[in-house]
């Protein structure tokens, strides 16, 4: 029998100055969606709602959950340089969803078998290959409690990859503000240039 996942998918990192924008996707079997496992979501929200610490904690429930798989992927900045924030998106999306194909551990006979294995919720202005039927939902972060949990999950990862390479470039202080264009961010790049993990062309006015 050919497991169904009903899948979330949400994007963090779209507009910062530095660092990756991260994909992350949700999945939970259709035959699982019960009154049981729609409690284990009550209280989740949108992870720009959240505080760190509220997003840490739903990040470690939703790991610990069996019923729950997931999976990140980061798109680097040269890429959004070469190839544009929209490419960047849609890379990340495709990504992601091989990744959960390998997590989900889909037999390869039915790996083909993409639009019948995943009804996929996007956040937003997301869209996933057009071989996957999919539902794009404004706010969904908010309206969908496996689209934030993927929001949760993408936000998470993402700032612990910014504060790792916080200490390989020091300078620009990423633990702090994560890449995006405060003012001390902005004023460290005035300071010290750019640094290779900086989106050129999210920075003309700065250099």
């Amino acid at each position: 029998m050919v497991k169904r996942y009903v899948v979330g998918i949400d994007e963090v990192g779209r507009g910062p100055l530095a660092g990756p924008v991260a994909v992350a996707a949700v999945a939970m079997r259709e035959l699982q969606i019960s009154n049981q496992d729609l409690r284990f979501f009550k209280g989740i929200r949108d992870s720009k709602k959240l505080s760190a610490k509220k997003r840490t904690e739903w990040f470690l429930k939703i790991k610990k959950n069996q019923n729950l798989k997931y999976a990140v992927s980061f798109v680097s900045p040269a890429v959004i340089d070469k190839k544009g924030i929209s490419f960047a998106l849609r890379l990340a999306v495709r990504r992601c969803l091989e990744k959960l194909n390998k997590n989900c551990k889909l037999r390869a006979a039915a790996y083909n078998l993409k639009t019948n294995n995943y009804k996929l919720l996007l956040d937003g202005s997301l869209f996933a290959p057009p071989e996957y039927k999919q539902k794009t939902i404004i706010k969904g972060d908010e309206k969908v409690s496996i689209i934030a949990a993927a929001s949760i999950i993408a936000k998470v990862t993402r700032d612990r990859r910014m504060v790792s390479l916080s200490k390989k470039f020091p300078d620009y202080s990423f633990e702090i503000h994560k890449g995006y264009g405060t003012r001390l961010h902005c004023e460290l790049i005035r300071k010290h240039g750019l640094s290779e993990i900086h989106r050129q062309s999210f920075c003309t006015r700065l250099i």
